[in-house]
Protein backbone atom coordinates (compact mmCIF):
# COMPACT_ATOMS: atom_id res chain seq x y z
CA UNK A 1 0.00 0.00 0.00
CA UNK A 2 1.43 3.36 -1.04
CA UNK A 3 0.95 5.76 1.86
CA UNK A 4 1.73 9.46 1.54
CA UNK A 5 2.19 12.00 4.33
CA UNK A 6 -1.56 12.58 4.16
CA UNK A 7 -1.91 16.32 4.68
CA UNK A 8 -5.37 17.83 4.44
CA UNK A 9 -3.99 20.89 2.68
CA UNK A 10 -0.22 21.03 3.01
CA UNK A 11 2.51 21.15 5.66
CA UNK A 12 1.97 24.84 6.51
CA UNK A 13 -1.82 24.62 6.98
CA UNK A 14 -1.70 21.28 8.76
CA UNK A 15 1.07 22.33 11.12
CA UNK A 16 -1.15 25.09 12.48
CA UNK A 17 -4.30 22.96 12.28
CA UNK A 18 -2.74 20.15 14.31
CA UNK A 19 0.10 21.54 16.43
CA UNK A 20 -0.68 25.23 16.95
CA UNK A 21 -4.37 24.72 17.78
CA UNK A 22 -3.66 21.90 20.25
CA UNK A 23 -0.77 23.78 21.88
CA UNK A 24 -2.79 26.97 22.40
CA UNK A 25 -5.73 24.96 23.75
CA UNK A 26 -3.66 22.93 26.22
CA UNK A 27 -1.65 25.93 27.39
CA UNK A 28 -4.84 27.97 27.86
CA UNK A 29 -6.40 25.24 29.98
CA UNK A 30 -3.26 24.88 32.09
CA UNK A 31 -3.01 28.65 32.50
CA UNK A 32 -6.58 28.89 33.76
CA UNK A 33 -6.03 25.90 36.05
CA UNK A 34 -2.98 27.59 37.56
CA UNK A 35 -4.61 31.03 37.73
CA UNK A 36 -8.40 30.64 38.16
CA UNK A 37 -8.86 34.41 38.05
CA UNK A 38 -8.03 34.28 34.33
CA UNK A 39 -11.00 32.04 33.56
CA UNK A 40 -13.42 34.86 32.66
CA UNK A 41 -11.09 36.80 30.32
CA UNK A 42 -9.92 33.61 28.60
CA UNK A 43 -13.53 32.42 28.30
CA UNK A 44 -14.64 35.73 26.76
CA UNK A 45 -11.79 35.63 24.23
CA UNK A 46 -12.60 32.02 23.40
CA UNK A 47 -16.31 32.71 22.91
CA UNK A 48 -15.89 35.91 20.90
CA UNK A 49 -12.98 34.90 18.66
CA UNK A 50 -13.76 31.18 18.28
CA UNK A 51 -16.92 29.87 19.91
CA UNK A 52 -19.58 32.08 18.37
CA UNK A 53 -17.60 32.17 15.12
CA UNK A 54 -17.49 28.37 14.90
CA UNK A 55 -21.29 28.16 15.16
CA UNK A 56 -21.64 30.70 12.33
CA UNK A 57 -19.27 28.54 10.26
CA UNK A 58 -21.96 25.86 10.30
CA UNK A 59 -24.36 28.24 8.59
CA UNK A 60 -21.96 28.76 5.69
CA UNK A 61 -22.99 25.18 4.88
CA UNK A 62 -26.71 25.99 5.15
CA UNK A 63 -27.64 29.41 3.87
CA UNK A 64 -24.71 31.19 2.22
CA UNK A 65 -25.68 29.99 -1.27
CA UNK A 66 -28.91 29.07 -3.07
CA UNK A 67 -28.01 25.43 -3.63
CA UNK A 68 -27.46 24.53 0.01
CA UNK A 69 -30.26 26.79 1.24
CA UNK A 70 -32.80 25.15 -1.06
CA UNK A 71 -31.68 21.66 -0.05
CA UNK A 72 -31.32 22.25 3.67
CA UNK A 73 -33.76 25.02 4.55
CA UNK A 74 -35.73 22.59 6.74
CA UNK A 75 -32.74 22.49 9.08
CA UNK A 76 -33.34 26.19 9.76
CA UNK A 77 -37.10 26.65 9.48
CA UNK A 78 -38.15 23.22 10.73
CA UNK A 79 -35.44 21.88 13.01
CA UNK A 80 -34.50 25.12 14.77
CA UNK A 81 -38.01 25.88 16.12
CA UNK A 82 -38.33 22.25 17.23
CA UNK A 83 -35.05 22.42 19.13
CA UNK A 84 -36.07 25.73 20.71
CA UNK A 85 -39.38 24.27 21.84
CA UNK A 86 -37.64 21.25 23.39
CA UNK A 87 -34.96 23.34 25.12
CA UNK A 88 -37.53 25.83 26.45
CA UNK A 89 -39.72 23.00 27.73
CA UNK A 90 -36.79 21.41 29.56
CA UNK A 91 -35.69 24.73 31.01
CA UNK A 92 -39.17 25.64 32.24
CA UNK A 93 -40.18 22.24 33.60
CA UNK A 94 -37.03 20.44 34.77
CA UNK A 95 -34.80 23.46 35.24
CA UNK A 96 -31.60 24.97 33.93
CA UNK A 97 -29.54 22.29 35.68
CA UNK A 98 -30.79 19.70 33.20
CA UNK A 99 -29.85 21.87 30.21
CA UNK A 100 -26.37 22.33 31.67
CA UNK A 101 -26.05 18.59 32.28
CA UNK A 102 -27.17 17.73 28.74
CA UNK A 103 -24.71 20.28 27.39
CA UNK A 104 -21.81 18.86 29.43
CA UNK A 105 -22.28 15.31 28.14
CA UNK A 106 -23.55 16.07 24.64
CA UNK A 107 -20.63 18.40 23.94
CA UNK A 108 -18.24 15.60 24.98
CA UNK A 109 -19.86 13.35 22.38
CA UNK A 110 -19.93 16.15 19.80
CA UNK A 111 -16.24 16.97 20.31
CA UNK A 112 -15.28 13.31 20.11
CA UNK A 113 -17.27 12.67 16.94
CA UNK A 114 -15.89 15.77 15.25
CA UNK A 115 -12.37 14.70 16.10
CA UNK A 116 -13.00 11.21 14.75
CA UNK A 117 -14.41 12.65 11.52
CA UNK A 118 -11.29 14.77 11.04
CA UNK A 119 -9.07 11.78 11.79
CA UNK A 120 -10.91 9.85 9.07
CA UNK A 121 -10.27 12.73 6.65
CA UNK A 122 -6.57 12.35 7.43
CA UNK A 123 -6.82 8.59 6.91
CA UNK A 124 -8.33 9.13 3.46
CA UNK A 125 -5.75 11.79 2.61
CA UNK A 126 -3.01 9.25 3.33
CA UNK A 127 -4.52 6.84 0.80
CA UNK A 128 -5.27 4.29 3.50
CA UNK A 129 -3.21 3.04 6.43
CA UNK A 130 -1.78 -0.45 6.92
CA UNK A 131 -3.11 -0.91 10.45
CA UNK A 132 -5.99 -2.57 12.24
CA UNK A 133 -8.56 0.16 11.60
CA UNK A 134 -11.16 -1.28 13.96
CA UNK A 135 -8.72 -1.50 16.87
CA UNK A 136 -7.39 1.95 16.05
CA UNK A 137 -10.96 3.30 16.23
CA UNK A 138 -11.51 1.67 19.63
CA UNK A 139 -8.34 3.24 21.03
CA UNK A 140 -9.33 6.60 19.54
CA UNK A 141 -12.58 6.53 21.52
CA UNK A 142 -11.16 4.97 24.69
CA UNK A 143 -9.20 8.05 25.73
CA UNK A 144 -12.23 10.41 25.56
CA UNK A 145 -14.31 7.73 27.31
CA UNK A 146 -11.75 7.54 30.09
CA UNK A 147 -11.91 11.31 30.35
CA UNK A 148 -15.66 11.72 30.64
CA UNK A 149 -15.98 8.81 33.08
CA UNK A 150 -13.25 10.39 35.19
CA UNK A 151 -15.15 13.69 35.16
CA UNK A 152 -18.43 11.98 36.06
CA UNK A 153 -16.71 10.15 38.93
CA UNK A 154 -15.40 13.50 40.20
CA UNK A 155 -19.02 14.74 40.08
CA UNK A 156 -18.40 18.50 40.34
CA UNK A 157 -21.53 20.33 41.45
CA UNK A 158 -21.18 23.20 38.99
CA UNK A 159 -20.11 23.59 35.37
CA UNK A 160 -19.60 27.08 33.93
CA UNK A 161 -21.38 28.44 36.97
CA UNK A 162 -24.46 26.26 36.50
CA UNK A 163 -25.54 23.28 38.63
CA UNK A 164 -25.11 19.90 36.93
CA UNK A 165 -25.86 16.27 37.74
CA UNK A 166 -23.81 13.20 36.84
CA UNK A 167 -24.48 9.50 36.32
CA UNK A 168 -23.04 7.41 39.15
CA UNK A 169 -19.63 6.18 37.96
CA UNK A 170 -17.63 4.05 40.42
CA UNK A 171 -13.86 4.36 40.63
CA UNK A 172 -13.27 0.81 39.44
CA UNK A 173 -14.99 1.60 36.15
CA UNK A 174 -12.79 4.65 35.58
CA UNK A 175 -9.67 2.63 36.42
CA UNK A 176 -10.68 -0.23 34.13
CA UNK A 177 -11.22 2.07 31.17
CA UNK A 178 -7.97 3.89 32.00
CA UNK A 179 -6.03 0.61 31.88
CA UNK A 180 -7.67 -0.34 28.58
CA UNK A 181 -6.94 3.10 27.14
CA UNK A 182 -3.28 2.99 28.20
CA UNK A 183 -2.90 -0.54 26.83
CA UNK A 184 -4.48 0.59 23.58
CA UNK A 185 -2.15 3.58 23.44
CA UNK A 186 0.80 1.24 23.89
CA UNK A 187 -0.36 -0.88 20.96
CA UNK A 188 -0.98 2.22 18.84
CA UNK A 189 2.50 3.61 19.51
CA UNK A 190 4.12 0.29 18.63
CA UNK A 191 2.08 -0.05 15.44
CA UNK A 192 3.02 3.48 14.35
CA UNK A 193 6.68 2.82 15.13
CA UNK A 194 6.53 -0.23 12.86
CA UNK A 195 4.95 1.82 10.07
CA UNK A 196 7.69 4.43 10.48
CA UNK A 197 10.36 1.71 10.31
CA UNK A 198 8.84 0.43 7.07
CA UNK A 199 8.59 3.91 5.55
CA UNK A 200 4.78 3.83 5.55
CA UNK A 201 3.99 6.23 8.38
CA UNK A 202 0.95 8.48 7.63
CA UNK A 203 2.41 11.62 9.16
CA UNK A 204 -0.75 13.75 9.11
CA UNK A 205 -2.99 11.11 10.66
CA UNK A 206 -0.36 10.20 13.26
CA UNK A 207 0.23 13.78 14.38
CA UNK A 208 -3.48 14.54 14.46
CA UNK A 209 -4.24 11.45 16.54
CA UNK A 210 -1.51 12.40 19.01
CA UNK A 211 -3.11 15.84 19.37
CA UNK A 212 -6.49 14.17 19.93
CA UNK A 213 -5.11 12.01 22.74
CA UNK A 214 -3.24 14.95 24.28
CA UNK A 215 -6.19 17.36 24.33
CA UNK A 216 -8.75 14.88 25.65
CA UNK A 217 -6.38 13.61 28.34
CA UNK A 218 -5.47 17.15 29.38
CA UNK A 219 -9.02 18.46 29.33
CA UNK A 220 -10.67 15.64 31.25
CA UNK A 221 -7.98 13.93 33.32
CA UNK A 222 -4.81 15.99 33.80
CA UNK A 223 -6.68 19.20 34.67
CA UNK A 224 -8.83 18.56 37.71
CA UNK A 225 -10.97 21.71 37.46
CA UNK A 226 -13.89 21.10 35.12
CA UNK A 227 -13.98 24.66 33.79
CA UNK A 228 -10.26 24.93 33.06
CA UNK A 229 -10.34 21.52 31.38
CA UNK A 230 -13.33 22.54 29.30
CA UNK A 231 -11.50 25.67 28.14
CA UNK A 232 -8.75 23.50 26.63
CA UNK A 233 -11.24 21.27 24.83
CA UNK A 234 -13.45 24.12 23.67
CA UNK A 235 -10.63 26.21 22.19
CA UNK A 236 -9.28 23.18 20.32
CA UNK A 237 -12.69 22.14 19.04
CA UNK A 238 -13.67 25.64 17.92
CA UNK A 239 -10.39 26.41 16.19
CA UNK A 240 -10.28 23.14 14.26
CA UNK A 241 -13.92 23.45 13.21
CA UNK A 242 -13.46 26.96 11.82
CA UNK A 243 -10.37 25.89 9.87
CA UNK A 244 -11.90 22.63 8.62
CA UNK A 245 -15.11 24.28 7.36
CA UNK A 246 -13.13 26.99 5.59
CA UNK A 247 -10.97 24.31 3.96
CA UNK A 248 -14.04 22.42 2.75
CA UNK A 249 -15.50 25.62 1.30
CA UNK A 250 -12.17 26.38 -0.36
CA UNK A 251 -12.06 22.91 -1.91
CA UNK A 252 -15.66 23.14 -3.03
CA UNK A 253 -15.00 26.19 -5.16
CA UNK A 254 -11.75 24.90 -6.58
CA UNK A 255 -9.96 28.23 -6.55
CA UNK A 256 -12.56 29.91 -8.75
CA UNK A 257 -14.74 32.80 -7.68
CA UNK A 258 -17.15 32.38 -10.59
CA UNK A 259 -20.21 30.32 -9.65
CA UNK A 260 -23.51 29.88 -11.52
CA UNK A 261 -25.38 28.46 -8.50
CA UNK A 262 -25.83 31.61 -6.44
CA UNK A 263 -22.77 31.07 -4.26
CA UNK A 264 -20.67 33.89 -5.69
CA UNK A 265 -20.17 35.61 -2.33
CA UNK A 266 -19.25 32.41 -0.48
CA UNK A 267 -16.96 31.44 -3.35
CA UNK A 268 -15.19 34.78 -3.05
CA UNK A 269 -14.89 34.47 0.74
CA UNK A 270 -13.46 30.97 0.40
CA UNK A 271 -10.47 31.92 -1.72
CA UNK A 272 -7.14 31.69 0.09
CA UNK A 273 -6.35 35.31 -0.68
CA UNK A 274 -9.61 36.32 1.05
CA UNK A 275 -9.12 34.25 4.22
CA UNK A 276 -9.11 37.30 6.48
CA UNK A 277 -12.27 38.59 4.83
CA UNK A 278 -13.95 35.22 5.53
CA UNK A 279 -12.87 35.26 9.17
CA UNK A 280 -13.88 38.90 9.57
CA UNK A 281 -17.29 38.37 7.98
CA UNK A 282 -18.12 35.36 10.19
CA UNK A 283 -16.84 37.22 13.24
CA UNK A 284 -19.02 40.23 12.41
CA UNK A 285 -22.13 38.04 12.07
CA UNK A 286 -21.43 36.13 15.29
CA UNK A 287 -20.79 39.36 17.20
CA UNK A 288 -24.02 40.90 15.95
CA UNK A 289 -26.12 37.81 16.73
CA UNK A 290 -24.80 37.12 20.21
CA UNK A 291 -24.53 40.78 21.21
CA UNK A 292 -28.11 41.21 20.01
CA UNK A 293 -29.26 38.31 22.16
CA UNK A 294 -27.41 39.69 25.15
CA UNK A 295 -28.85 43.19 24.79
CA UNK A 296 -32.40 42.07 24.03
CA UNK A 297 -32.77 39.41 26.72
CA UNK A 298 -30.47 40.35 29.59
CA UNK A 299 -32.69 43.09 31.00
CA UNK A 300 -35.95 41.12 30.82
CA UNK A 301 -37.44 39.33 33.80
CA UNK A 302 -35.68 35.99 33.97
CA UNK A 303 -33.16 37.26 31.44
CA UNK A 304 -30.37 34.95 32.60
CA UNK A 305 -32.56 31.87 32.09
CA UNK A 306 -33.73 33.17 28.72
CA UNK A 307 -30.13 33.66 27.60
CA UNK A 308 -29.22 30.13 28.64
CA UNK A 309 -32.22 28.75 26.73
CA UNK A 310 -31.25 30.80 23.66
CA UNK A 311 -27.59 29.78 23.78
CA UNK A 312 -28.37 26.12 24.33
CA UNK A 313 -30.90 26.16 21.51
CA UNK A 314 -28.14 27.39 19.19
CA UNK A 315 -25.66 24.86 20.59
CA UNK A 316 -27.97 21.85 20.35
CA UNK A 317 -29.21 22.84 16.90
CA UNK A 318 -25.57 23.12 15.82
CA UNK A 319 -24.82 19.63 17.18
CA UNK A 320 -27.73 18.08 15.27
CA UNK A 321 -26.98 19.96 12.06
CA UNK A 322 -23.34 18.90 12.21
CA UNK A 323 -24.36 15.29 12.64
CA UNK A 324 -26.44 15.55 9.45
CA UNK A 325 -24.57 17.77 7.00
CA UNK A 326 -21.20 16.04 7.34
CA UNK A 327 -22.58 12.59 6.63
CA UNK A 328 -21.59 11.40 3.18
CA UNK A 329 -22.91 8.47 1.16
CA UNK A 330 -20.86 5.31 1.43
CA UNK A 331 -19.96 5.52 -2.25
CA UNK A 332 -18.56 9.02 -1.77
CA UNK A 333 -16.51 7.93 1.24
CA UNK A 334 -15.06 5.02 -0.68
CA UNK A 335 -14.17 7.19 -3.65
CA UNK A 336 -12.39 9.91 -1.66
Amino acid sequence: MAVGPGWLSGPAFDRHFIVTAAAIAILSGMLVAAHPGLFVPVLLLDLWLLGYHHVVSTYTQLCFDRENFARRRWLIFGLFPAVFAAVAAIGVTAGIWLLATIYLYWQWFHYTRQSYGIAQAYRRAAGGIADNEQLSRIVFYLVPLWGILHRAHQAPEFFLGLPVAHPPVPGWMVNTVAVLALAGLGWWIISRAMLWRDGRLPVGHTLYTISHFAVFYTGYVAISDINAGWIALNIWHNAQYIAFVWLQNNRRFGGSGARPDGSLFLAWLSQRKNLWAYLGFCLAISTAVYAGLQMSLADLAGGAALLIIAYQTINFHHYIVDALIWRRPRQARAAS
